[in-house]
């Protein structure tokens, strides 16, 4: 101690020191039991509620409500993903910055002067009761009194009797699962429910979404599956050991093998995955295109497709040909389909991967499609000046107002048109004659499977410059160019060629082994330099795609082994193309047997069940593509004027 400090100070000291230890050795909780922000100086008023359910269930719901709001609509949001997340994205006093986050359409809730909800389904984050991947509607697959519709009802009638700025009318959108979420608002609706805008929805996990493509299981998919299911608020994080998920999934083995190495038996999703590999009724009472094809329409919709959609492709426009014989007055059901990926079209939309479109075709849907149909039902604005189908062209890039869609092929008055698949790789809209050879063949071996996109192949994500939401557009070249591939090729086209609706692929072909996947791709190949972007020289872009897992040939609920080296018809329908090929353009047809990771592996050895194939089960096989009369494989394009 100094010699020039005074002895009163030390003493005072050390008492102030003894009170202050005697205060912390018991430290009392500083944090109020519920903190109240003061909202004075903020544009809106941020309330979260839990929401009662018929059966005491509470849901985690966030309400932002303009300060300037008198006789507003609502616009609701149903999520797994953490509604408190998806209405925070930055700390502000101005409404438009918080609501940047997905689904948040943000320029039309300001402009619109809308109320904005934004719900956690049962059993994820701030909400109680028990989580189950998108919940089936009560019945043979769901014994309990409440499913998302009577939540969605139970919700809308909770907000237009306790937010008395509204004008009793409640809008309901979403992307994806809150897609998916948006068409189980449309079973038995709530009255007050005046709008519905289902974006990229889930509809069939089997036929063409999410889980499965025609049988063939998504096998990239495991890991949100993983993280969904494993914990109320997606804490659990998927591992890898490998930067190549080509690596993660081939050196495990099967798909089911590397779902065990990951404890994934423990999630109850993964298990009813197991059990129903086929299109049995666990799959198709829970399709919700046919789900609502037994509904009345009641709820003016507007459906939304994106042809560039990596998740959710096949959903959309099956809810649109499901409900449009519905649609007496023609005004009911609309549909927007754009290039877009996976929700794409609440982001910017002026370009995809390669593609530029000279326009931001994101910003035009809002402003001219989605903007005007939430302000005829949801509010007193005049009637929308919309066609059934307000669709972008590409190749042309340029929207189109359509009468309906398709406008060729299967449920069109116009027919398709086949293009054959012939002699000398060739595509041609002659039929083969004979005298020609008769097929192509190629070894497909599973021990080599042919990557969906070039090495390293990244996990599936949208965040951390992950490039899965554009590989849809990915050039298709290093594909054309394998020896396990064969790829059609037409001449140059001397005038554009349009096509307007789904493609579908005839196949005759034949296998050495007892089972196979087929996977045909559409292609639009670039002509060999494009001085406008040289990148794009000779660049092959798909344009319609899809897998068939031929084990179900002859029945989607039935698996069953094919006859070795026997040809066979394949018949299958491809995604939704509104595409024109331009002039000094060709028109290419890969076909192979292997796209891998994105789906698992086939044995070509037939099994019970896949997930459980052993290593010896997978086999080379040698695979044909017949081009003779009465062989003829081709695939028809839905061609328009």
């Amino acid at each position: 101690m100094p010699l020039c400090q005074p002895l009163f100070a030390t003493a005072l000291s050390l008492v102030v020191g003894v009170a202050l230890g005697a205060q912390e050795a018991v430290p009392s909780n500083e944090m109020p039991a519920v903190f109240q922000p003061v909202q004075d100086t903020w544009d809106y008023t941020r309330r979260v509620e839990l929401i009662p359910m018929r059966d005491g269930v509470k849901l985690r719901t966030v309400i932002f409500v303009p300060k300037c709001a008198k006789g507003a609509p609502i616009l609701l949001t149903r999520t797994p993903y953490n509604a408190a997340e998806r209405t925070a994205h930055v700390a502000s006093s101005h409404l438009g910055p918080v609501l940047q986050g997905s689904d948040n359409v943000t320029d039309l809730i300001l402009e619109g002067g809308y109320i904005r909800v934004v719900q956690d389904i049962r059993g994820k984050y701030g909400s109680q009761g028990d989580y189950v991947m998108t919940r089936p509607l009560q019945g043979p697959w769901n014994a309990s009194a409440v499913d998302h519709s009577t939540d969605t009802y139970d919700t809308i009638d909770w907000l237009v009797k306790h937010l008395p700025e509204s004008n009793g009318r409640v809008g309901i959108l979403g992307v994806s699962y809150n897609g998916f979420l948006s068409l189980m608002g449309l079973v038995n609706p709530h009255p007050a429910l005046k709008a519905a805008v289902p974006m990229n929805p889930m509809v069939d996990g089997w036929r063409g979404d999410d889980w499965f493509h025609h049988g063939a299981f998504r096998a990239q998919n495991l890991s949100y599956i993983y993280e969904q299911e494993a914990t109320r608020a997606n804490e659990e994080r998927w591992w890898s050991n490998h930067l190549d998920d080509y690596d993660t999934f081939l050196r495990a083995g099967s798909t089911g093998e590397l779902a065990r190495q990951r404890g994934m038996e423990q999630l109850g999703f993964w298990r009813k995955i197991l059990e129903h590999p086929a299109y049995d009724k666990f799959w198709q009472d829970q399709a919700m295109d046919r789900v609502l094809a037994a509904q009345p329409l009641k709820v003016p919709t507007l459906l939304v497709h994106s042809l560039y959609d990596a998740e959710d492709i096949y959903a959309a426009v099956a809810v649109w040909k499901a409900l449009k014989p519905k649609d007496k007055t023609g005004t009911m059901l609309f549909m927007a389909m754009g290039p877009w990926n996976h929700g794409g079209h609440v982001h910017e939309g002026s370009s995809l991967g390669p593609l530029k479109f000279g326009q931001d075709t994101a910003l035009q849907f809002r402003r001219d499609v989605l903007g005007p149909f939430l302000a005829q039902y949801l509010k007193d604005a005049p009637k929308a000046d919309l066609p059934p189908v307000s669709a972008f062209e590409t190749g042309t890039n340029a929207w189109r107002r359509l009468p309906g869609w398709p406008l060729a092929g299967e449920g069109a008055a116009r027919p398709a048109t086949p293009f054959y698949l012939g002699a000398g790789l060739k595509v041609q809209t002659t039929a083969p004659k004979a005298g020609e050879v008769a097929y192509d063949e190629y070894i497909s071996d599973p021990a080599k499977p042919i990557p969906f996109r070039a090495r390293p192949i990244q996990q599936v994500g949208y965040d951390g410059g992950l490039t899965w939401p554009q590989w849809l557009t990915d050039d298709q070249r290093e594909a054309s160019g394998r020896t396990d591939v064969v790829a059609y090729l037409s001449e140059p086209l001397a005038a554009p060629l349009k096509i307007s609706g789904d493609p579908v692929a005839n196949l005759v072909a034949s296998t050495s082994g007892t089972d196979s996947d087929w996977v045909v791709k559409v292609i639009d190949v670039y002509p060999d330099e494009v001085p406008s972007q040289p990148a794009l020289g000779g660049y092959q872009l798909m344009v319609s795609a899809d897998i068939f897992r031929g084990r179900y040939r002859e029945s989607w609920s039935t698996a069953k082994a094919l006859k070795p080296n026997e040809p066979l018809v394949y018949r299958f329908a491809l995604p939704a193309a509104n595409h024109v090929f331009l002039p000094g353009h060709r028109v290419m047809v890969q076909v192979q047997s292997t796209w891998f990771p994105l789906y698992d592996r086939n044995p070509q050895t037939f099994v019970p069940n896949i997930f459980l194939a052993k290593p010896e089960d997978y086999r080379s096989a040698t695979q044909r593509i017949y081009h003779a009369p009465g062989k003829a494989s081709f695939v028809e394009l839905p061609v328009v004027p």
